[in-house]
């Protein structure tokens, strides 16, 4: 199965759900995959007359096996920080989603949603099922007295929170399949930014090292790198020696660029002078002090 397929399983999963009400079997099935998952999280078993959004974000998620990657909670915000300690918390409410991806409301987003990042407590979840034309839907538990139903969004639209977005392509070949249809071939060496390496297929982070005249502790070091036996091909590592130069992409925030790089968003707004960390722009160049 490809990343895109995987992504698509979720979808399908969370679309049979649609229209259940609570207490209806199609609900109790929600709550018996979540309640039935171990660990549970917290140690806590959902009831029938619990709000179930982030229950059935999860549950989705634990059908589609994929559980140890997103994690699983029944709480917005406890998912949120486990979204970010597994890195799969995208902090930019003007993100283009994709399918599978989770996204998080906060119902108290002020009127200049269109020109300002939400920061505020989050209070809802779903899981991207379409996107097309500047819009996407999200199906969602617990909406309109506890059924399962679909919403539209706009890019960027107002309410918006953040995203947990699973790293699918990852998944997808931990689980025995390939990220994109095909089976990874050789490539050749891409022009990337100095002071930089993409991962590729086969790679170790003990290769990469004796391939720059590095050690692998100090690529664990310079790269922030928790377990130096998992790196995911597309990854970006820095190498020892000079400052790296990253130009922002659509997506991107300083939080996302800071955990690529092993860095932290105070260091890189203070290198560049931005003033706000909330607001940058795609085609900014970003220096990396290493």
């Amino acid at each position: 199965m490809t990343g895109n397929e995987l992504r698509q399983k979720v979808a399908d999963i969370i679309n049979a759900w649609n229209g259940a009400t609570r207490g209806s079997a199609k609900h109790l099935e929600i709550l018996n995959i979540y309640n039935n998952h171990k660990p549970l999280a917290r140690g806590y078993r959902v009831q029938v007359g619990d709000a179930h959004c982030a229950t059935t974000t999860s549950a989705a998620y634990i059908k589609a096996g994929i559980a140890e990657y997103t994690g699983t909670e029944c709480g917005v915000g406890k998912y949120v920080e486990i979204a970010k300690k597994k890195g799969i918390w995208t902090e930019n409410d003007a993100y283009t989603p994709k399918v599978g991806d989770a996204c998080v409301y906060d119902w108290q987003d002020g009127a200049n949603y269109a020109t300002t990042d939400n920061t505020g407590a989050p209070d809802h979840i779903g899981i991207v099922t379409k996107v097309g034309g500047g819009t996407f839907v999200v199906t969602e538990g617990n909406m309109n007295g506890g059924k399962v139903g679909k919403r539209t969004m706009k890019v960027n639209g107002r309410y918006i929170r953040g995203f947990i977005t699973p790293d699918f392509d990852m998944i997808a070949r931990k689980l025995g399949g390939t990220s994109g249809g095909t089976v990874d071939k050789p490539t050749k060496p891409t022009t990337q930014a100095a002071g930089t390496y993409t991962v590729k297929s086969g790679d170790t982070l003990s290769r990469i090292a004796a391939k720059y005249g590095t050690t692998v502790a100090k690529l664990v070091e310079i790269n922030g790198i928790k377990n130096p036996n998992l790196i995911r091909v597309g990854q970006v590592l820095r190498l020892p020696g000079g400052a790296v130069k990253y130009t922002v992409v659509a997506g991107d925030t300083l939080s996302r660029i800071a955990a690529k790089y092993g860095t932290t968003v105070a260091k890189l707004a203070t290198d560049n002078g931005i003033k706000n960390p909330n607001l940058i722009h795609v085609g900014q160049v970003i220096t990396i002090n290493k």
